[in-house]
């Protein structure tokens, strides 16, 4: 006679039928061939045995009073999916039968039956189920897999950018550690302002990589040593839209630090670019990167003039908050550096950093507050 496919202990089998002598005979049969049998006499009984106790298998008369055999089949499907289900029918309801297996049911036993047919059909069910649940972890694993190799193809392409930012700035004595120092800045004006740990990552990226649509703009442009004329200060603005464009397919679960890349050097006023947006239009992201990478950018020599020391940049932070920054931010700024003498921050050693985890997937761990 056909035995389970289990040798370490017998499997739970659930025998449903109203009629008690078919009942034994059945439960005679499956205990023969190896199974722990648990009866019922009905479906509301046997739903009130898969509550209790983990069953791998049920068969099931069709028809039976208070709950037939498709209800009791559709409740098992909806909240045991994972048990093995085989229906027992007539000859004659075949159709009943063949509706069951569209259900979810994964065999059936015909009227009357041959005892051997009893535990083959349990045991190729069984069988059935092994394959879908195997089938099932091989799914699930290898969509873990994808996910992981996507989420690490996507970081490694971000982390790819953050250097690309440093050969950058690199190039450019004027620049050189820029967007590394908007970071530090950006951080502590954010954390001054009490914003959660997520969004200072984001906007420590978004700063880190605020510049690097620079790639994009020509060279004789980016050092020219005097004032730009219209057409070329046009061009350099350009920056901020390529720089979006670069890092959209990858940071679409990140607008922060889209919306940092691309509206750095919009204005609280409107008069901005590129967008000519205004007040809370602009994400606080986006306001707290616009203090910080202004301020690095007054205490920094550029071709085209000498660096101001710290409170002369400090000073015009204040003098156009309102109109040019957010005063909350600038006032977030004096807060973080009340020691004048400490400004501007020397070049961190390592610019650039990891690539926050889940930026690229939109799944983010559990932060602090």
């Amino acid at each position: 006679m056909t035995k389970p496919a289990v040798t370490e202990q017998a499997i739970n089998c659930l025998l449903v039928d109203d009629e008690a002598q078919l009942r034994d005979a059945l439960r005679r049969v499956l205990e023969a061939a190896g199974y722990d049998v648990l009866v019922a006499a009905s479906g509301v009984e046997a739903l009130q045995i898969l509550e209790e106790i983990q069953v791998p298998l049920v068969i099931s008369d069709i028809r039976m009073p208070e709950m037939d055999g498709l209800t009791l089949l559709r409740r098992i499907r909806e909240q045991w999916p994972e048990v093995a289900v085989v229906m027992v029918t007539g000859v004659t309801e075949v159709d009943v039968a063949v509706a069951c297996l569209k259900l979810g049911a994964l065999d059936y036993i015909l009227k009357p039956f041959q005892i051997e047919e009893v535990g083959a059909r349990a045991e190729q069910a069984l069988d059935k189920r092994r394959l879908l649940l195997d089938n099932r972890l091989y799914q699930e694993h290898l969509a873990d897999l994808v996910d992981q190799q996507a989420r690490r193809i996507e970081e490694l392409f971000l982390e790819g950018v953050q250097t690309l930012v440093e050969a950058l700035e690199a190039k450019d004595a004027y620049t050189r550690g820029h967007s590394s120092r908007v970071a530090v800045y950006s951080s502590a004006i954010a954390k001054n302002l009490g914003m959660r740990e997520k969004d200072i990552r984001l906007i420590e990226l978004g700063s880190e990589l605020h510049d690097v649509g620079k790639i994009g703009v020509r060279e004789a442009v980016l050092q020219k040593p005097g004032k730009l004329e219209p057409h070329e200060y046009q061009h350099l603005m350009e920056h901020t839209v390529i720089g979006a464009r670069i890092l959209d397919p990858l940071l679409k679960n990140a607008p922060e630090v889209i919306s940092i890349v691309r509206s750095h050097h919009e204005r609280l006023d409107g008069a901005g670019l590129p967008d000519g947006l205004s007040g809370d239009t602009v994400p606080i992201h986006t306001r707290i990167v616009i203090v910080a990478d202004s301020f690095d950018a007054m205490t920094s020599v550029r071709p085209y003039r000498p660096a101001m020391d710290a409170p002369e940049a400090i000073a015009e932070l204040q003098r156009c908050s309102g109109t040019q920054f957010d005063p909350e931010v600038v006032i977030a700024f004096l807060h973080a550096f009340p020691d004048e003498l400490t400004l501007p921050i020397s070049t961190p050693r390592k610019v650039g950093g990891t690539v926050p985890e889940g930026v690229a997937t939109g799944e983010w761990p559990t932060y602090s507050a």
